[in-house]
């Protein structure tokens, strides 16, 4: 499971951005009202709750949000609420180009936010201040796009809030001072707003701000013509070769066309914290302000027409500008045509200059990329890849300077110095790897491959480089000196996989020699550990080991993330959070990382989660859910490697599986499911037999140790996961006994031009396409199903028709399913209602066809069938008796709510 630091810390630079965790919601008391007659549960029309042992765990409140200010001597907590109500979902939004914008608000909907923010010193003892609140804004105000300036003496962030008519108002721009706390307008002017839909605001120097505003001059939003003008016509008579994956929210017409230019298009205006405002540059939609580091210039993004109905708008027209900070045009650096044709073969990219950047260690020197194989993975050229650095204003005959020629594809740069820079290139084919040593300023210096290893190889992982941040507030790898030697260091921060489990680590790392030094290490009995980020960065020249201060965090499997200084030479620790345990009715939870093979050989992993208070000997096996999610190898022996550690504690979101611990489950949460292809195998080519294998051997293991009953064991998981349950139960009929699928993609025929790393086309790969879809397995599943999926989903390839069609063929041969459609909701689900009714309909499926499933349920697939069929004549007698779909289950599964669309056969 994913481990909870990662969804309360910001990283360490200005920004506290938004993150992608549910962290926004709704007391319980603010749901849609319970219905208590009898025939909401009969009918089965209604959001339901769970019962309240898991609605308590879902409830209970998010903990804040960090944000360290760039002197590292203040942290922000941001405060957050719980699950958003469904009426945040439910206002109108434009799908627009693969985007998604409140109309109201001029931002992109659904977005979560913080209803508040508190300032705590960072004492010299490493201990926390009293809070400090922000305040002046308005009550009940939305917060999002919360910035420190890089002096970090003020907070930038928007403002928003709910209209009466439950529509959102349009963000402002506040400012906040931070030794007082008072916030207040960054205009003067109420009608000035910001627009939000691609960029929002940067701070370009201490006192100044470049805004996306909504140009004053716009008026009402273009009206869709009662006629159409014409047909809508798409042409190929240029016989181009055009493969996309299946991309959702595209533009439809040129009536969309305009809608995304009215509610994208953005003025850019200079706004100072003295009140001066200057509009800058002409109202475009502009994707990108990225200020240099010696504030003299901006790199402008925007993206232009001609537009295109096929690939979404990251993929349309990209013009690069270079403009002074008043907003006079320096040079173009780029204007790239429509890409609808970059090819769907991994590690293939848009051709033209990529990656555009400036270097964090120079005042204000570009770099970017340019692919030398027309960006086709599938061309064979060296190099492949050439990274040219250039001034922002070169001098006469100046000419481009090469970096570094790679024959991999580039991957990005860690910049350190004149002197120092590292180069990082990889291919997914082959999961190779590289790391290049490059003197950015010195010409007679060669490169040099530092580490040159698979990326599926985690445990030869040495590490990432630490950043620290310079004075001009960006990020360049942190040097390090130590006392008696004149070498310079890097220090490489690792998650130490091994065979037992990650042990992270910091390493001294002699960049000349390629000695290391390890001078922290995780405990390893207990608890797992984790350097986070380097705290004594206040300088640019050469730090000093003994005055080196880290932020870390620690956990167990039995409590929560907290956060500590680690301060050198003496490598004093001091505790900064105490948060409290977000369900301590789960606190004693059993947590063991378990190993097995599978018949191939293949060494399998898994986190086995059980009940607290569980007693094998006492309470003998239980019924189990299975939870997990395929990934594919091109090793047997990676493919066997430990990930993840025993001491990890448990984050429980949502919709987690191990909810189900309050319901006495055991959880298998994460068997290794991979899907291996080696040498010129690709993987998917035996994924039946792989997927089938793998589950064959975690079922084994947890029937082996007792602690599952073997006819009581369900299978289920999400996107990927859910594709995973439908063939296991088409494939695997004997291994489980039941079934839950969200959100998946069940015929691969739909999504013709590749899906997850299968990048062969339905044409060149129809046995594969077919096989491995369980739409053509329909007739093969007699084991209970239960499907959900959110009516609203954007993600490319898991449309909401897959289900719906899914559930269609299953209900024409009979099989026990049903079909939950949820009201609003996207991929992931996030309002209140939705998630409640999804544990409500989960919990009602696992206690019927899992917990409360005997052992001669376990029989052959004719008698699988027999059952389904009885089952599905008891259902539609409950149909026929209720009038509705045959939700008949007492109260004992949960209370009635109020509507998502469910379907039973």
């Amino acid at each position: 499971m994913k481990s909870s630091r990662l969804t309360t810390l910001v990283p360490f630079c200005s920004s506290a951005a938004e993150h992608s965790v549910v962290d926004s919601g709704a007391n319980p008391s603010t749901s849609s009202p319970v219905q208590e007659d009898e025939d909401s549960f009969s009918s089965g029309v209604g959001y339901r709750l769970p019962p309240k042992e898991i609605r308590d765990i879902v409830d209970a409140p998010p903990l804040p949000v960090l944000s360290f200010s760039p002197q590292r001597d203040k942290i922000l907590f941001l405060k957050r609420r719980a699950l958003p109500p469904l009426s945040d979902l439910a206002k109108p939004e434009e799908k627009l180009a693969g985007v998604r914008i409140d109309g109201n608000s001029n931002a992109r909907s659904r977005m979560s936010f913080y209803t508040g923010i508190g300032i705590h010193a960072l004492l010299d003892d490493g201990s926390l201040g009293p809070e400090k609140l922000i305040y002046g804004y308005p009550e009940g105000a939305k917060i999002n796009y919360v910035t420190w300036s890089r002096d970090g003496r003020h907070l930038s962030f928007a403002v928003r809030f709910d209209e009466e008519d439950n529509t959102s108002s349009k963000l402002t721009v506040w400012v906040a001072d931070v030794e007082s706390g008072k916030a207040r307008p960054l205009f003067n002017s109420p009608d000035v707003y910001l627009n939000s839909v691609f960029e929002s605001f940067v701070w370009v120097n201490d006192s100044t701000l470049l805004v996306c505003t909504i140009p004053l001059s716009r008026g009402k939003p273009p009206k869709k013509p009662l006629v159409p003008p014409g047909p809508k016509i798409q042409s190929n008579e240029q016989q181009n070769l055009i493969q996309v994956r299946t991309f959702q929210d595209l533009l439809k017409d040129e009536y969309d066309a305009d809608l995304f230019d009215y509610y994208a298009t953005a003025q850019l205006v200079l706004a100072s914290l003295d009140g001066t405002i200057k509009p800058i540059g002409p109202p475009a939609v502009y994707t990108s302000i990225d200020p240099s580091p010696d504030e003299k210039y901006v790199m402008v993004t925007s993206i232009h027409r001609p537009y295109s109905f096929i690939v979404p708008c990251g993929r349309f027209p990209k013009k690069v500008e270079l403009w002074t900070t008043e907003g006079k045009v320096v040079r173009e650096l780029c204007d790239l045509p429509l890409a609808e044709d970059i090819p769907i073969a991994t590690s293939s990219v848009r051709k033209g200059k990529r990656s555009i950047n400036w270097r964090p260690d120079k005042p204000s020197t570009l770099y970017w990329v340019e692919t030398q194989d027309g960006g086709d993975a599938k061309v064979e050229v060296s190099p492949r890849d050439i990274i040219y650095t250039e001034p922002a204003e070169p001098l006469n005959g100046e000419q481009l300077e090469i970096l570094h020629k790679l024959d991999l594809r580039y991957g990005g740069i860690s910049w350190c110095d004149e002197s120092l820079a590292l180069v990082y290139e990889s291919w997914y084919k082959t999961r190779k790897t590289r790391t290049w040593v490059v003197a950015p300023d010195q010409k007679g210096v060669d490169p040099r491959i530092l580490f040159d290893r698979s990326s599926e190889d985690v445990y030869s992982d040495p590490g990432s480089p630490m950043m620290r941040r310079t004075t001009a507030g960006t990020y360049v790898i942190a040097k390090i000196k130590k006392d008696g030697d004149d070498h310079t260091y890097l220090l490489l921060n690792g998650m130490g996989a091994t065979p037992e489990g990650n042990i992270p680590f910091l390493d001294l790392f002699d960049i000349e020699t390629g000695s290391k030094e390890r001078i922290w290490e995780s405990d390893k009995e207990k608890y797992f550990e984790t350097v986070v980020a380097l705290m004594s960065d206040q300088t640019d020249s050469t730090l000093h080991l003994n005055q080196l201060k880290i932020l870390t965090s620690k956990e167990s499997k039995t409590e929560n993330t907290q956060y500590f200084l680690q301060i050198w030479p003496e490598k004093k620790r001091v505790q900064i959070t105490n948060f409290p345990h977000p369900y301590p009715q789960l606190q004693s939870l059993q947590k063991e990382m378990i190993r097995y093979k599978r018949k191939d050989g293949v060494q399998l992993t898994a986190t086995l989660y059980l009940p607290p208070g569980y007693d094998p000997s006492v309470d003998g096996s239980l019924p189990c859910l299975v939870w997990s999610y395929p990934g594919e190898f091109k090793s047997k022996d990676a493919a066997g490697q430990v990930r993840g550690s025993p001491n990890e504690f448990a984050g429980i979101g949502a919709t987690s599986p191990l909810l189900w611990l309050a319901r006495r489950f055991a959880i298998l949460s994460g068997p290794t499911i991979p899907i291996i292809g080696e040498g010129d195998e690709e993987a998917n080519d035996r994924y039946v037999e792989q997927l089938v294998a793998s589950a064959e051997a975690a079922v084994e293991e947890v029937v082996k140790r007792g602690v599952a009953h073997p006819s009581k064991i369900a299978v289920g998981g999400h996107s990927y996961g859910a594709f995973m349950t439908a063939n296991l139960l088409a494939h695997a009929p004997h291994l489980f006994c039941c079934g839950v699928a969200r959100s998946g993609a069940y015929n691969r025929t739909l999504t013709p031009f590749g899906f997850q790393n299968e990048d062969r086309t339905l044409w060149e790969a129809t046995g594969i396409y077919v096989e491995m879809s369980p739409f053509m397995s329909a007739n093969k599943i007699k084991k209970p199903i239960l499907l959900v999926h959110g009516e609203e989903d954007n993600n490319s390839g898991t449309l909401t028709m897959q289900s719906d069609r899914f559930f269609t063929a299953l209900k024409g041969h009979g099989a026990l399913c049903r079909l939950v459609i949820l009201p609003y909701e996207s991929h992931g689900y996030s309002a209140r209602e939705s998630i409640m009714h999804v544990l409500w309909e989960t919990d009602r499926w696992l206690q019927k066809y899992c917990e409360a499933n005997s052992d001669n349920d376990r029989s052959s697939n004719k008698d699988d069938s027999q059952n389904s069929t009885t089952a599905v004549n008891s259902e539609n007698k409950a149909l026929s008796a209720s009038g509705g779909s045959a939700a008949h289950e007492s109260s004992e599964f949960g209370e009635s709510l109020c509507t998502p669309r469910s379907l039973l056969w």
